[in-house]
Order: C-alpha cells, then structure tokens, then sequence
C-alpha cells in the first residue's frame, strides 16, 4: 500500500486477510452462509480501500471491484445465479477495460496478437465441455483477452505512472490466469485444490488491480480525450 499505515488501513487490512483465511478454511465444506461472508470481506475491504476515488481511471477501477463483488456474492448464495455471476464479472473487466482505455487507446496490435491466440485456444480447448454455456463463455473470454490485451496496451504509456502501468498488467494476467483454472474445474476436471489456486490468484490480481489506481506521490491518472491521436 502507497499510504501510511493508518489505523484504517490496518483494519481493512486485517478485516480482508481474515476473509481470505476463512474462506480457503470454509470454500470446500463450510456452510454457505460462511462462505458467502468471508468470501465478500477481502473485495469490500478494497473498496474501502481505493474510496474515495479520485480521477476517472480510479472510479473506473471502483466501478470494476464492485461489480466484481456483486459477482461473487451471486455465485456463492446459489448455483442457478451462476450466469447473472458471470455477467458481473463480465462488467468488471468491461469497466477495468474503460480504465486502461482512459490511459491510451492506441492499438497495438502486435501486443493484441498473444491475447487474440489464448482467447481461440482457450475458447477451443473448452468447447467441447460447455454445452449451452458456449454462448456466454465464449462471450466472457473474448471480454478478458480485451481486458489483457489493454492492459498490455498501456505499458510505456506517460498518463500513468510506471508502476501502476505494471501493476495493472501484473492483475489482468493474474486475473486472466485465476479464470482459466476455474474455466478448468467448471468445464473439463474438478482438479483436488484446484479452487484455493484460483481464489489466491483472483484477490492478488484485484489487489493489483486496485493498487494501480493509487499510485505512490502522482496526481491521478487524467483520461485521453477523444480527440487526441492514438
């Protein structure tokens, strides 16, 4: 964290490490109830964290943690919101995308290219397993490639400072790796442990995610305007 370690500070801090450990010890046999709690702690811990945000980028990134939270409470209190869940994490990438597109919109097409190959081979790979799912999951995997892919975009970019440039890139590959492994145990094998791995690499990547919004000793990060050359 950029700042002094506040009294605030330390209690989100202390608040969201509690969830993390409840909810590894409770994600495979707790009740849901348990889950459901521990499991929104860390995410809300981050909101409190990055509010109030400051700049567009950072309201950006607020918007993205909270939908990212709705998610995850709508995946934990029932298996049939599942798809009302995914849709919530869709937004967030949709809205961490915004973020990154606030910070440059030049193409980069040669860095879109190892992004564009892991959404085909993703998308291949897991088609066979996906039933009625192909349509939204396909969907959701073309929207976080973007989301790497702009990430990616933003490096060496002068609106936003350079370590949270990678500290943004560091998240959406985390993110994109957490998702893959659970695509893995939705989708093809419900690999033993498979889960704590995709937990511990979603909350780095948000951590990431909302730390690049607050970087160390710099004005906040100022949108490109329409009018500027890409």
């Amino acid at each position: 964290m950029r700042d002094a370690w506040t009294g605030g500070t330390k209690l989100l801090a202390a608040v969201g490490l509690a969830g993390v450990v409840g909810f590894l010890l409770a994600i495979d046999v707790g009740p849901r109830e348990v889950r459901l709690v521990t499991k929104a702690l860390p995410m809300a811990c981050l909101l409190g964290w990055l509010w109030p945000a400051r700049g567009r980028y950072a309201r950006f990134i607020l918007a993205g943690l909270a939908l990212s939270l709705l998610g995850d409470v709508l995946l934990e209190v029932s298996p049939a919101l599942f798809l009302p869940g995914l849709g919530a994490f869709l937004l967030a990438h949709v809205s961490y995308t915004g973020a990154f597109l606030c910070v440059t919109r030049r193409l980069a097409l040669l860095r879109a290219l190892p992004f564009l190959l892991l959404a085909v081979g993703a998308t291949v790979a897991l088609w066979p397993g996906l039933g009625g799912m192909a349509p939204p999951v396909t969907a959701y995997v073309a929207v976080i490639s973007s989301m790497g892919w702009r990430a990616t975009a933003m490096l060496g970019a002068s609106e936003l400072p350079r370590r949270a440039q990678w500290l943004a890139f560091l998240g959406a590959l985390l993110f994109s790796a957490s998702d893959g492994l659970l695509s893995i145990r939705l989708f093809v094998t419900p690999l033993p442990g498979l889960g704590y791995a995709v937990m511990l690499l979603y909350w780095t990547a948000q951590f990431c995610i909302a730390d690049s919004a607050r970087p160390p000793d710099a004005p906040a990060p100022v949108c490109v305007s329409s009018s500027r050359p890409t």
